[in-house]
């Protein structure tokens, strides 16, 4: 008589496709992210800043409307909103980036190396 697995075997297997089914349906949930975005340096800027959406979604509940069109436009990357440039002004007013990076909510703008890389 041959070796049949045993009902613990049969179940750990079970359990392993159904949590592998699991994974992938989640991971089909995850918007597709466009590559990140490098905004044009300005002559007092101290390095380029890039922007990587895959440091910003929540992985947990990815949606794109945190952000579109409400602080940044959705087919026009590295525009804010209302058009105008993206400045540290506009920041400490809560716009653009400034709206969840105040120092509160996620990190603020106080080092300039957190952001602008050479």
């Amino acid at each position: 008589m041959r070796n049949l697995p045993s009902g613990t075997a049969v179940a750990a297997v079970t359990l392993l496709i159904l949590l592998a089914a699991v994974a992938a349906t989640a991971q089909d949930r995850l918007p597709r992210l466009p590559q990140p975005f490098t905004f044009a340096q300005t002559g007092d800027s101290p390095g380029k800043v890039t922007f990587n959406h895959t440091s910003h979604v929540n992985d947990k509940a990815p949606g794109c409307s945190a952000c579109h069109p409400r602080l940044f436009k959705i087919l026009k990357s590295g525009t804010a909103a209302d058009g105008k440039t993206i400045t540290h002004d506009a920041m400490k007013q809560g716009r653009a980036c400034g709206a969840c990076h105040d120092g509160k909510k996620s990190f603020g703008f106080d080092d300039c190396t957190t952001c602008h890389r050479s």
